[in-house]
């Protein structure tokens, strides 16, 4: 039912001149998706209320409740086809709806609160469907969605997913916001988060690692204070694009965290030096953006200069773990080797404050479309590497769009990193041997099985030869034999 609504809603949003690409069909589908998700929320909320003989207050006005403005039933149950649409739909929309919605932020309790979220939501947001009658269409194949049933959420969460991997073609930088769902389930398996911790992501994108961490974590038989620190104290973010930062809210929020608390800001214009220990985190689970470049103003918030967005937020999520605690962080595997002076005074930073203990050397195509190779630092605050065990990820087919990267494929890397074994993928570096000058990470893998040597001309020559009189020798056994 979810998917076939999803491709109408796509069919219609296409000839509407005001969305152009996936990345406006996930936009306008995430706002109408949410109101329609907020009616079936205050719905459960006031039958529990109603349960235990209490009155439930609304979040919402009642001339802009979905059950008003965007689905009105008759007394039989069917649509009133007396319901706004064409021009009289997109005056409300863009002229009352929105302006209310935005007022939320300001008058919300605290930024923890869903009434937060709903300000904050469509303080970023516009009504981008520039036909009343498209928008009419789109509300009524979203009004005959639900979101009741654990079912149901899993699976509108699941195609949501969908949505935001089917960015990464629409440009815009839109891959940017979506990392393969196998790798970050294998990233926070070996980090391995626990109920209780605080887990971070300062470049949250579509908050694909808050929301798997949340999945790792969110188990059966938790009591109702564990449940409650999941909701409230577990998970925080940092986004600095509009779309990201809408798209990563309303991810969380499908995903069965009701109030996220993901903030709107660039994570690389706070000082390193401003942060305390009451800003840290003790889990970091990251992938920032590849090949960004930051301003000198923003360089001057770090210690190591560089113009390189990765070696930033490498810096920021060093300083920002508590000690003890434990990330996971993708990044380009020029990383281990660049010989400028920043990357390596980074490098020397990160083996001296932490704990290198893994790092996951990952194939090209793993990021469809974006064209470079990248590895996964595993580290733990508070100790400085002595050894670093290293895993060669090696398939045996080209990643890619139509063959993306799998569970399956990783599950070697996840058996074999629980006791750093050694195999033909595996091996372990001791820091005292590596270059103290350079910090190069960028070592050969020594298991890798010896190619056998290359033929010289004069042997290739001689064996042709040898085929050729097997082949006369051959021929004349057959003719023989006519």
């Amino acid at each position: 039912m979810f998917e076939q609504t999803f491709k109408n809603i796509d069919d219609i949003l296409h000839k509407d001149a005001g969305c152009g690409s996936e990345l406006d069909y996930v936009e306008q589908t995430s706002w109408v998706l949410f109101l329609k998700y907020l009616t079936n929320l205050e719905q459960d909320k006031q039958t529990a209320a109603e349960l235990t003989g209490k009155t439930y207050q609304s979040i919402i006005s009642a001339q802009f409740q979905w059950s008003v403005w965007a689905a009105p039933k008759l007394d039989n149950g069917t649509v009133d086809h007396n319901a706004l649409t064409g021009d009289d739909l997109l005056d409300f929309v863009n002229n009352a709806l929105f302006p209310y919605l935005k007022k939320f932020k300001a008058q919300a309790t605290s930024a923890n609160t869903i009434e937060y979220k709903i300000g904050e939501i469509f303080s970023e947001l516009k009504n981008r469907i520039q036909s009343g009658y498209n928008l009419r269409e789109v509300i009524t194949l979203v009004d005959g969605l639900h979101f009741r049933t654990h079912q149901e959420k899993h699976e509108m969460s699941h195609l949501y997913e969908s949505k935001i991997k089917n960015m990464g073609n629409a440009g815009r930088n839109g891959g940017e916001y979506y990392t393969p769902r196998a790798l970050i389930k294998t990233i926070v398996k070996v980090v391995s988060p626990k109920i209780g911790n605080t887990v971070y992501d300062g470049a949250v994108g579509s908050a694909g690692f808050l929301v798997e961490a949340f999945n790792y974590l969110n188990q059966a038989n938790l009591s109702t204070k564990q449940t409650l620190t999941l909701q409230k104290n577990t998970f925080y973010g940092k986004e600095k694009k509009s779309l990201a930062y809408i798209i990563g809210t309303m991810n969380m929020i499908l995903h069965g965290i009701e109030a996220p608390n993901i903030i709107h800001t660039n994570t690389l214009t706070e000082s390193l030096s401003d942060i305390q220990e009451k800003d840290r985190y003790d889990i970091v689970l990251a992938n920032p953006p590849f090949g960004g470049k930051e301003r000198s103003e923003v360089q001057q918030n770090f210690p190591i200069k560089t113009g390189e967005t990765a070696s930033l937020f490498l810096q920021h999520f060093i300083k920002i773990l508590k000690a003890g605690g434990s990330a996971g962080v993708v990044i380009k595997n020029t990383f281990l080797s660049n010989t400028d002076n920043a990357s390596i005074a980074l490098r020397k930073e990160l083996l001296s404050a932490c704990n290198l203990h893994t790092v996951l050397d990952l194939p090209g195509g793993t990021f469809t479309g974006a064209g470079v190779k990248t590895v996964v630092l595993f580290f733990n605050k508070g100790e400085a590497t002595q050894k670093t065990w290293f895993y060669q990820l090696n398939l045996d087919r080209n990643l890619g769009k139509t063959n993306p990267l799998n569970e399956q494929d990783l599950a070697d890397f996840i058996r074999l990193q629980k006791t750093n074994a050694e195999s033909e993928n595996s091996w372990t570096v001791a820091i005292k041997d590596i270059d103290q000058t350079t910090f190069d990470l960028s070592v050969k893998n020594p298991n890798t099985p010896e190619e056998a040597p290359l033929r010289t001309p004069e042997e290739i020559l001689e064996n042709m030869a040898k085929l050729d009189k097997e082949s006369e020798e051959l021929l004349k056994t057959i003719k023989a034999l006519l």
